[in-house]
């Protein structure tokens, strides 16, 4: 295995069935929360911005010379994606000084609403997705992640602010 298909398929989570992406997914919450847990927001930043960057050099080495420019086993995007999400929480809890567990309403919604937003494609991120190249195989999932973030925000607002919970 090259140093591009372990990072591309996160150590080889992208070859498990079914659904790769959503296992892709499921590996990004305990690596959030152990790097929130060591460094806090900015090193989960850190880490986000250098997976972005690791999967767009590894979507390029593990299509180059291939016809399918999107392979299911690559799902270092999802797990950026994903990522990119939990920022929503990590950096209330980090500035905040709260144990990020205790946010876990928003560990579910951030988790549902990517896969959702990853799945179905909306507007920005269907655009990203019809993109070939690396930009394409990460852009959608960096772009479904950030609407993920939004709607953990919104959501917080209407259960903290309308709700009053």
């Amino acid at each position: 295995m090259t140093l591009a298909q372990l990072l591309g398929t996160c150590c080889g989570t992208g070859y498990l069935r079914p659904a790769p992406g959503t296992w892709g997914s499921l590996v990004a919450l305990p690596v959030t929360y152990a790097l929130h847990s060591i460094g806090g927001f900015p090193l989960l930043a850190a880490f986000t911005l250098a997976a972005i960057f690791a999967g767009l050099w590894a979507a390029a080495e593990m299509t180059r010379g291939q016809e399918d420019l999107d392979p299911s086993e690559f799902v270092l995007d999802e797990l950026a994606g994903q990522m990119l999400a939990y920022w929503a929480i990590s950096l209330p809890a980090w500035m905040h000084g709260l144990e990020i567990t205790a946010l876990w309403p928003g560990w579910v919604a951030g988790f549902l609403l990517f896969r959702l937003f990853d799945i179905w494609k909306p507007g920005p991120v269907g655009w990203a997705d019809r993109k070939k190249g690396p930009f394409g195989v990460m852009m959608d999932d960096v772009i479904a992640g950030i609407m993920a973030a939004i709607g953990i925000m919104i959501l917080a607002g209407l259960a903290h602010g309308v709700l009053g919970l």
